[in-house]
């Protein structure tokens, strides 16, 4: 009685590697889009960035209380911003 189990790698063992490669394929082209979307920044990279002191927010906040724009423009302003940058105005001001 012969069997074919015994001549040899079957084809399908190319299936393997084709799957890891598939998935490698994914996840690059995930992590690219991640990046290149709407300047959208990956779960990797510091967010903390955009509050900073020359942040748009805390330039925002300077020219307010040097009295340059009044509440109204400065509140209009922050809103746009926190769309922007993703900041809830449940922090506080900047």
């Amino acid at each position: 009685m012969t069997t074919l189990a015994h001549d040899g790698p079957a084809p399908w063992l190319l299936l393997f590697p084709l799957v890891w490669a598939a998935v490698v394929v994914t996840v690059v082209t995930v992590l690219r889009r991640t990046m290149r979307r709407g300047g959208r920044r990956g779960p990797w990279q510091n967010r903390g960035a955009a509050y900073g002191e020359h942040s748009p927010i805390a330039i925002l906040g300077r020219r307010f209380a040097s009295g340059e724009i009044d509440e109204e423009e400065y509140w209009r302003r922050l809103s746009v911003l926190d769309e922007q940058f993703g900041r809830s105005l449940r922090d506080g001001a900047a």
